[in-house]
């Protein structure tokens, strides 16, 4: 199966958008996927800032990238537009880190009005940097999403669901086993 590089441009480290990712990792493991997390809000500030295209977090960053079939890149909505953390990692990425890479891109937000902040802010970035084939994206309201009793993250049903068929989308498009898999719902 794949391998999927599952990025978190939240700065939060209580974020609604890694929680998001974390419950869709899971759905990829279970169709075979290899599933990598990467939580941009980990990599040294200062590199990231500095634009420190050789610091060995930035290096390994990269190659990650290089080693992924497939990417999930997921993003608060600030501004109606992805965050400034997810935005310094990708100008550290080679020009076309893309290339050859399955893309899916997520948002999360607290409101509806930033909805085509996917396709308006980040499809574009993502298709400079040659992605080869970015399937739809989707954009969840933050209030769907909560943590668990036992600490999972927890996917409001309507949304889960929604995110399932994206999720499966996504997997098909790289090959994956979708129909192993039952609704949650």
């Amino acid at each position: 199966m794949a391998v999927i590089l599952s990025v978190s441009g939240s700065p939060s480290p209580t974020s609604r958008t890694t929680r998001l990712l974390r419950h869709l990792d899971e759905r990829l493991r279970l169709q075979g996927h290899e599933v990598i997390p990467l939580e941009v809000r980990t990599l040294p500030a200062q590199a990231l800032l500095d634009a420190d295209f050789r610091h060995p977090a930035i290096v390994e960053a990269t190659a990650q990238f290089e080693r992924a079939d497939g990417v999930v890149i997921g993003t608060p909505v600030y501004k109606a537009a992805y965050s400034g953390l997810l935005k310094s990692l990708l100008d550290l990425l080679p020009q076309y880190a893309l290339t050859g890479k399955t893309v899916l891109p997520l948002a999360t937000g607290g409101s509806t009005a930033h909805v085509l902040a996917i396709d308006y802010a980040l499809r574009p970035v993502l298709s400079s940097m040659g992605a080869s084939h970015i399937v739809p994206g989707w954009f969840t309201l933050d209030k769907d999403i909560v943590v668990g009793e036992d600490g999972t993250p927890a996917v409001a049903l309507a949304a889960a669901q929604a995110l399932e068929q994206v999720t499966d989308h996504f997997s098909a498009a790289l090959g994956g086993r979708t129909t192993v898999l039952a609704s949650t719902g």
